[in-house]
């Protein structure tokens, strides 16, 4: 279970390693293009955004995972510690839900009686049917019909699909951290201690 959760975490790294790179790579040839050859490719911008796009929510389920998040815990750390773990797993829940109403809030309108539009899933349900293309991104010709893209361009539905998997991913490092905190293996859903972290880095350095 561990080499399976290690490689998963190799994967996870590798995924965003390779997103921050090709958004590097790219506007760095963009660039050159632009004042060297006074060139460049159209759809650059648009490969960034989406680059970045994935890079953020892709990221998000990965920085809980690694308790990464920057948080502010000054007042929760006064209180008594079994107030503390309370206050911990609150916030741990309120992030599963958040990413259960981004993903879909049709629900709500049945309990509360709220109006909402769908979520991250009938949103990009709704690209997939319309089948309409990004602006100026696309594939190779052969490559667009090798996978039947009836868009010129790349299709929305394409780069839109991290919407419900990164999400989802989110979703699932929450629960696992909730599960972590109630038995001890983790105190909080973020960072802990972030400020005394840099103190202490900040002395050491100085020292």
């Amino acid at each position: 279970m561990k080499s399976f959760e290690n490689a998963v975490t190799a994967v996870e790294e590798a995924v965003l390693a390779l997103l921050l790179a090709a958004m590097t790579l790219v506007t760095f040839f963009q660039v050159v293009a632009r004042y060297v050859f006074h060139s460049g490719w159209l759809a650059a911008l648009e490969c960034t955004t989406t680059l970045f796009s994935w890079l953020v929510l892709f990221g998000i389920s990965y920085g809980v995972k690694m308790g990464t998040h920057l948080g502010v815990d000054a007042f929760v750390r006064l209180l008594p510690r079994p107030v503390f773990r309370a206050t911990a797993v609150f916030a741990a829940l309120a992030c599963i839900l958040y990413a259960i109403i981004l993903l879909n809030a049709d629900w709500l309108k049945y309990l509360f009686g709220l109006e909402t539009r769908g979520g991250a899933i009938d949103y990009w349900y709704r690209m997939y049917m319309i089948g309409i293309g990004l602006e100026d991104l696309r594939l190779p010709e052969f490559m667009m019909q090798l996978l039947g893209f009836r868009a010129e361009t790349l299709p929305r539905w394409v780069a839109y699909i991290i919407l419900p998997v990164g999400l989802a991913l989110f979703a699932l490092r929450c629960v696992q951290a909730t599960w972590a905190i109630l038995r001890g293996r983790r105190e909080t859903i973020i960072a802990a201690h972030e400020g005394e972290s840099l103190i202490t880095d900040k002395t050491l350095l100085q020292d």
